[in-house]
């Protein structure tokens, strides 16, 4: 079974810039889609960004243009770098994987495996 770290997280002022990592063990990341998902306090989770294992790529709209999430096999590690924050980017990110050809970001209940999380607070 595939065990999930985040790191990264951190306190930033608006405009800012950072890059989560999640890094993998007991399998290889290229075989999963990734995904990184957010919860922001008061809300529910959310899906940020995933990357499938043939390397296509899907953004919320919020993330779009703003967020990369990216793969290194040769690290089995996920990043999301996160660019331009904003006050409301303000959450604990989660780092999630499921090994299925069918993966998006609409729904927590499709990822099986999760890491611990990694808080991000940008400030105004």
């Amino acid at each position: 079974q595939i065990q999930l770290l985040e790191s990264g997280g951190d306190s930033v002022q608006g405009g800012g810039s950072l890059r989560l990592s999640c890094a993998a063990s007991g399998a290889v990341v290229s075989n999963y889609c990734m995904a990184w998902f957010r919860h922001p306090p008061g809300k529910e989770r959310e899906g940020v960004a995933r990357i499938h294992s043939d390397g296509s790529t899907v953004y919320s709209a919020s993330a779009l243009r703003r967020f990369t999430i990216s793969r290194d096999n040769t690290k089995n590690t996920v990043y999301l770098e996160m660019n331009n924050l904003k006050p409301e980017d303000s959450a604990m990110y989660y780092c999630a994987a499921v090994r299925s050809a069918f993966c998006g970001l609409g729904s927590a209940l499709g990822y099986p495996d999760w890491g611990k999380g990694t808080q991000v607070i940008v400030s105004s």
